[in-house]
């Protein structure tokens, strides 16, 4: 049995396909100038009523990735292999450390692609007998097929991890990522989140959320981490955060403020801090009345100055699971231009509306 240490993990690097574009700097370009990122849906080509959504702009895989092996390969998987290649090929990348045996991928989800599911199975049921389907879509059926064909793609041969935890699916992957390396299981983990628009998504988003929360527009995309032990940062990859703690509850009807609240002291006196010692604080502005609380809580235990330190995750839609990831590289991005946030604590918290809550603090690069 492997041996767990307490050295705490760090974030070395980040990117990003976005609503803003594919890599980190389109992100941090599109922060910087506040640009809006809704548009107009192609209502033919998605199936769905005349609608604006946050998509990434002229993303289709076969253009992005090439004609090799993604004949088949749905749009969720090609935002997520994507990603992992932008953060692989930057240039300060080790590709002998952040690939092979020794290497894991962490992805978060909230079902895998959706789409593919429903449309898989419905050929089952339309077809002339129920093993009439293309056996080429049975991957993408798979909740771990994104992860999976990131592994393939870029030799990535250590643990490979799918986590289905909806709008927190990020943050438990990094809590995820965080156990790897204490275990040994890993000296370098991809870590991040995905989800994709589709007009399956669409329609599900659009019977199950509640009424205050109908008009939020969908937004897709993909975001990962690096993170390695503290021993591995070097002048090329060096410590962007430290994740100093990540702590979970679960709470349902009207006990998610408490919930939430408690959650967020557990997480801070973990990492051994103070409200007063946090820069900046990013919700998951979940849609409804688990985002308006979420806020709440925040603002009452950090106060409204510290939530107004980064733009808000929703700038790029309702990214579901991908928020939690996307909250961090936002976080990061802001940080990196802001002297104020050198060697300051942030903290991060996600809410799903089935009653999952989770809360990071990260002491920012000094």
């Amino acid at each position: 049995m492997s041996t767990v240490t307490a050295v705490r993990p760090v974030i070395t690097a980040w990117s990003a396909v976005s609503p803003y574009g594919i890599g980190a700097e389109a992100l941090v370009r599109g922060l910087a100038a506040d640009r809006p990122t809704a548009a107009p849906v192609d209502t033919e080509r998605w199936n769905v009523p005349s609608d604006r959504a946050h998509l990434v702009p002229d993303f289709e895989v076969r253009q992005v990735l090439g004609k090799k092996g993604t004949r088949s390969m749905d749009r969720v998987t090609g935002l997520a292999v994507t990603t992992v290649g932008a953060l692989l090929e930057q240039p300060a990348a080790d590709r002998d450390r952040e690939t092979g045996d020794r290497a894991a991928l962490v992805l978060g989800t909230t079902t895998g692609s959706v789409a593919s599911m429903m449309d898989f199975t419905r050929s089952s049921l339309v077809g002339a007998r129920p093993f009439d389907v293309d056996p080429a879509q049975m991957p993408n059926a798979v909740m771990n097929c994104a992860a999976g064909q990131c592994a393939i793609w870029y030799g990535i041969r250590g643990p490979n991890t799918t986590l289905a935890g909806g709008r927190t699916a990020s943050l438990s992957a990094v809590n995820y990522s965080a156990r790897l390396l204490a275990s040994g299981r890993a000296e370098s983990v991809l870590c991040g989140a995905a989800e994709e628009f589709s007009s399956a998504r669409y329609w599900l988003e659009r019977h199950s959320r509640g009424v205050e929360a109908a008009e939020q527009a969908l937004g897709e995309g993909c975001a990962m981490l690096l993170i390695q032990p503290a021993a591995a940062c070097s002048p090329q990859r060096p410590a962007l955060a430290e994740i100093l703690a990540v702590r979970s509850r679960v709470a349902t009807g009207p006990g998610l403020r408490e919930t939430l609240e408690t959650c967020v002291r557990s997480a801070l006196a973990a990492a051994g801090a103070a409200p007063e010692d946090v820069w900046a604080a990013s919700p998951s502005e979940a849609p409804g009345t688990a985002g308006s609380v979420e806020r709440e809580v925040l603002g009452a235990v950090f106060g409204s100055g510290v939530l107004q330190r980064v733009p808000g995750v929703d700038v790029l839609g309702d990214v579901s699971a991908a928020s939690g990831a996307f909250q961090i590289s936002i976080l990061l991005a802001t940080a990196a231009t802001d002297p104020e946030a050198a060697g300051r604590l942030a903290v991060t918290t996600s809410v799903d509306r089935d009653g999952s809550l989770y809360c990071a603090v990260l002491r920012l690069a000094a």
